[in-house]
């Protein structure tokens, strides 16, 4: 398919702010897609390069871009700058200077989506002495032989900012209507491939059969199913008729898959952090007794008495890609394993929990402080289940999980068959979505983070408040240096981000306010911790904030 076809296709989703509409033009795209490039142009309609099962980072951000358009198109660096500054945009700036080029080529050729995917694809892969010189003329390649409009998208497509308001729900409701297939099974296969490039390719091929026919992969990983809030204990047993209650965790969630000695461990956001924890990977191979399996487990910090740690401490090791040996020995961890997916060929995620639960205990050999099931208690007597709660707390843990335990394995969502009950009103996870540089001793940090709760109907962030207290000159740097590397526009000292950073945020109260996009506000907002095992899509909804700020009032 020409680039510039899809780029038709662009304009008009850029062109509306209607679901259903958004919607259609989606599924028009996807049934004039040719089968060849399907897949490609699935992942293109929501900006994508890479599938959500493939964790790798293109790596050009702002600055280096706005280099690239300078000399793809013959203009000084500070021209590109101040037309930047205009627009707000720089797909857009890329448009203005594509269609004034100083030293158009005329040896450009046509550009298709395969070319563009080609190139931008191996912008992960270019490494070393060299590189960001060798990117660039990866994507200097596209943009010389780039129409104006193309050359708004291909930039906007390289820093994973489309600005025309598709997601992963408009994707998979476009794919049932293209391919006449029920929404509830495109989004199923989905959950097991994590590609809806793929999902697209079998609607398309094998129909609604096809789709009940994929099957998870062990080194695959899989979208997890999530927790609610629940008012109270009571609350939560009173929801199931036979319910479970397991302590709950302050860890990183993971998900560990097993194929004879190949052990690879999964965040929640998909990424790979294997290397991460070599002693998980050791301990996999010892007390996981099948050939094959995928296990959930919460991965926990732990002092030299086994006693769990804060998150913050595991967080260093998430992140961590070099000195693995001295954080394996500084902060040793802990797995509790809670749940499962699969086992030798056989898939458990339509089989209820208890039955999971049951299996669980016969394939995994506990290791005594290291690798263990997670506390579980089978009642439905408050008493007993208080008593249980109290222990959880006394151990300095969050609290406790209620879960069904008739309920079958629902990936990706917060279905109701799990409940959260902690001590405390529940802080907000929120993603960052701009910050503002400080000032005086503060000038070298951006110091006033904007940030923002989900729309799950549109995908949109919307904007609820501004944390600028309450951080380290640690925690201040950490965030820049993360920043830095996401923005996407800049306008004086206030800069726009890729919404990826996720920060756990407490509070004061929550007030009405017209100031922000949700018509709420927090009051002294603070950092409690960053979410690096959450993905934007996991922060709290609008309607939680409302929720939240309905209970307070109450």
């Amino acid at each position: 398919m020409k680039y510039s076809e899809l780029c038709d296709y662009y304009e008009r989703l850029e062109d509306t702010t209607k679901n259903l509409k958004m919607r259609d033009i989606v599924a028009e795209l996807l049934e004039e897609a040719p089968s060849e490039d399907l897949e490609l142009i699935t992942l293109a309609s929501m900006g994508r390069v890479f599938p959500a099962s493939v964790d790798k980072d293109i790596g050009i951000a702002g600055k280096l871009m706005q280099k690239i358009i300078a000399k793809s198109y013959g203009a000084a660096e500070e021209e590109v700058v101040e037309k930047f500054k205009q627009t707000g945009d720089l797909g857009k700036t890329a448009e203005y200077f594509c269609e004034n080029n100083r030293q158009r080529s005329l040896m450009t050729k046509e550009l298709t989506v395969k070319k563009v995917f080609e190139n931008l694809r191996k912008l992960p892969e270019t490494t070393g002495t060299g590189s960001e010189e060798r990117k660039e003329r990866l994507v200097r390649e596209l943009l010389t032989s780039a129409e104006p409009v193309e050359a708004r998208y291909v930039v906007r497509t390289t820093l994973q900012e489309m600005r025309i308001g598709v997601g992963e729900g408009t994707v998979r409701d476009a794919i049932a209507v293209a391919f006449g297939v029920p929404k509830e099974k495109v989004e199923n296969a989905f959950f097991k491939l994590t590609d809806y490039g793929e999902v697209a390719k079998i609607a398309r091929k094998k129909g609604e059969e096809g789709l009940d026919d994929v099957e998870i992969e062990v080194g695959r990983p899989l979208r997890v199913m999530l927790a609610e809030i629940s008012e109270s204990l009571q609350d939560a047993l009173e929801e199931y008729e036979n319910p479970a209650v397991e302590v709950k965790l302050d860890g990183f969630r993971g998900q560990i898959h097993k194929d004879g000695d190949d052990i690879t461990l999964y965040s929640r956001r998909l990424e790979d952090k294997t290397d991460q924890f070599p002693e998980v990977v050791e301990w996999a191979k010892e007390c996981l007794k099948p050939e094959e399996c995928i296990v959930d487990c919460e991965i926990v910090a732990v002092d030299e008495e086994g006693k769990p740690l804060a998150f913050q401490n595991l967080s260093k090791r998430i992140q961590r890609k070099y000195d693995i040996q001295r954080m394996k020995e500084e902060i040793p961890v802990q797995v509790n394993c809670f749940d499962l997916f699969y086992v030798d060929g056989e898939s458990f995620m339509e089989s209820s929990l208890k039955d999971r639960w049951e299996k669980l205990n016969e394939i995994v050999v506990e290791r005594k402080g290291k690798f263990k099931l997670v506390e579980h208690l089978e009642t439905n007597d408050m008493e007993e289940a208080n008593s249980f709660y109290q222990k959880a707390l006394g151990q300095k843990q969050e609290g406790v999980m209620v879960k069904n335990l008739d309920a079958k394995y629902q990936p990706g969502k917060r279905v109701g068959y799990w409940k959260k009950v902690k001590e405390t009103m529940e802080p907000l996870d929120l993603v960052v979505v701009e910050g503002i540089w400080g000032e005086g001793k503060r000038s070298q940090w951006i110091s006033s983070l904007m940030l923002a709760v989900r729309d799950p109907d549109t995908g949109d962030f919307l904007k609820t408040g501004k944390m600028a207290t309450g951080m380290t000159e640690e925690q201040l740097q950490e965030i820049t240096d993360k920043m830095e590397e996401l923005i996407i526009s800049e306008d004086g000292r206030t800069v726009k981000v890729r919404p990826k950073i996720v920060v756990e945020v407490g509070y004061e109260e929550i007030q009405k306010s017209p100031k922000y996009d949700t018509g709420y506000a927090l009051r002294f907002p603070r950092l409690l911790r960053f979410r690096y095992d959450k993905s934007p899509e996991e922060v709290d909804i609008v309607e939680r904030l409302k929720s939240l700020y309905r209970k307070q009032n109450n």
